[in-house]
């Protein structure tokens, strides 16, 4: 038996190189293979299918994650956000196995997984050198658990002692419809997703945070939305006297103003002067990163700034609890317009006051473009009320104010709803609240029940506080049971379907 052999030498790909002839066969196929430089005796189709790069590197790994903020563990102690199959999450896989740093790799991508199987499975390409001047390429899969493990920052948040800043939001009133304007602020800006806890407390309620610089930030947040006054204080907790390194409890006590929208103030005259020459009793029409108030008689607007107000505070006379219904027996626009506003000259009775006698009240109002004869408005009655205010009983003794104070301050044009709280096709979010000890008795849950009730009802009635706000679409369960009760109001003011959000952490599968 004889071979015969080409006289010219031929090129193993890629296991020999350009200008070496083949010298040797390989020992497992036979092929003509170049001596000098193949290991092994073996050609580039026997070394792939022998040999295994892969071999000194994991298979299987684990991963651990916070179920509670979604977090994922990067050795030693840091904790970072990661998408599902995102780069950030494939780098980590990759940083947990062991040998990839002796090899290169070429390609890295997730294989698709049950998502509740709590594995990943991850193909990996990786490329070696097996002899002079020959790279091999293999890929493998890599088998990932996932176990689940409490992150330091949620630990915290089940143990409340172990907060490092508090800050302790407070308004001395004697109702919550700033704090439930703050609330959907709030969650509006998602300034709560740092804290720990949240707590109810008396006139207000506590934030905690780990750090500092979230309270300080939360803190920022506040100043931005209404108008607050800020303190700080700090309790020494412990005191390492070898290092000298101090642990410190951080508390703010941010005091927002007890002024709320539609009160009835009287400011001080040498405020009012200061202010424009304003007024002094005036109506609160907005509250923002100041306090806004307005001249029912005049339409004349002025701003009231925290730094100001809180060098010469002053309190509400009255609050949206001591509202009044009228009747409005006769309307006349007096042409005088600004913005919304339209100031016109009524003539207004108390619904109580109907069949009983005759008492009429004349007025001016900034509700001109609003009120026809026959309407229902809410407003503030002065003729025949006391008040206990030192700026009031200075309006009175003023030569110059005490003649112009009317007798009926109109605040809202009022809509008759034929049921106290009715379903509707839109909802708010609340706030997760520790109400602690503070547990509300059934009179005080009554009260926040009819307070909540009355917020809505400004939602609907005023375009511009909904716009600040987060209106979310309701469930269709209830949306089809709200639709009764809008035909048994349908002169009340409705949200349209466009300003409405669609609610994506309650979407169920069957929404999908």
């Amino acid at each position: 038996m004889s071979m015969d052999i080409d006289d010219q030498p031929v090129a193993i790909q890629p296991g020999g190189t350009a200008g070496n002839g083949a010298t040797i066969l390989c020992c497992n196929c036979g092929a003509p293979i170049d001596g000098t430089s193949a290991t092994g005796a073996l050609c580039y189709d026997c070394v792939k299918l022998t040999v295994d790069i892969s071999q000194g590197v994991q298979r299987e790994a684990t991963l651990h994650f916070c179920k509670d903020c979604d977090r994922w563990l990067l050795p030693p102690q840091t904790w970072i956000v990661a998408l599902p199959e995102s780069r950030e999450l494939l780098a980590l896989c990759l940083k947990k196995l062991r040998g990839l740093n002796k090899v290169r790799i070429v390609d890295a991508s997730f294989v698709w997984t049950e998502p509740h199987s709590r594995r990943l499975r991850v193909k990996i390409t990786i490329q070696d050198s097996v002899q002079d001047g020959v790279l091999l390429q293999q890929s493998f899969e890599v088998l990932y658990l996932l176990h689940t493990q409490q992150c330091r920052e949620c630990a915290k948040s089940y143990t409340p002692a172990h907060w490092q800043a508090c800050v302790q939001v407070r308004q001395k009133v004697l109702h919550k419809r700033t704090f439930l304007f703050l609330e959907q602020l709030i969650l509006k800006h998602g300034a709560h997703k740092d804290t720990l806890n949240i707590k109810e407390a008396k006139d207000g309620i506590d934030f905690f945070f780990s750090a500092k610089n979230q309270a300080e930030k939360f803190i920022d947040f506040l100043n931005s939305v209404v108008p607050v006054k800020v303190k700080a204080s700090q309790e020494l907790i412990s005191l390492d006297t070898h290092t000298m390194k101090r642990t410190y409890k951080f508390s703010f006590s941010a005091e927002i103003v007890p002024v709320c929208k539609d009160d009835l103030v009287a400011i001080p005259i040498k405020l009012a002067k200061q202010a424009g020459n304003i007024s002094p009793l005036l109506l609160c029409y907005k509250i923002g990163t100041a306090v806004y108030l307005m001249d029912p008689q005049t339409l004349q607007t002025a701003d009231i700034s925290g730094p100001i107000y809180w060098r010469a505070p002053f309190s509400a006379l009255s609050d949206t609890q001591e509202l009044v219904e009228f009747i409005v027996m006769d309307v006349e626009y007096t042409g005088q317009q600004k913005g919304k506003w339209k100031l016109a000259e009524a003539t207004v009775a108390r619904a109580s006051d109907l069949g009983s006698n005759d008492t009429t009240y004349f007025t001016r109002t900034h509700l001109g473009g609003l009120l026809q004869p026959g309407d229902s408005a809410m407003g503030y009655l002065l003729s025949g009320t006391n008040y206990n205010n030192p700026e009031y009983e200075a309006i009175e003794e003023s030569s110059t104010y005490s003649s112009t104070m009317p007798d009926v301050v109109l605040v809202k044009k009022h809509f008759p709803r034929k049921k106290k709280s009715r379903r509707r096709n839109w909802r708010l979010k609340r706030m997760d609240k520790d109400e602690g000890e503070l547990l509300p008795k059934k009179a005080d849950q009554d009260r926040m029940e009819r307070e909540y009730e009355a917020f809505l009802r400004d939602v609907e009635e005023d375009e511009e506080l909904r716009a600040a706000l987060a209106l979310y679409k309701q469930q269709k369960e209830e949306e089809e049971m709200s639709m009764a009760d809008e035909s048994d109001d349908a002169e009340a003011p409705q949200v349209n379907m466009e300003e409405l959000l669609d609610d994506f952490d309650e979407l169920r599968m069957e929404d999908a």
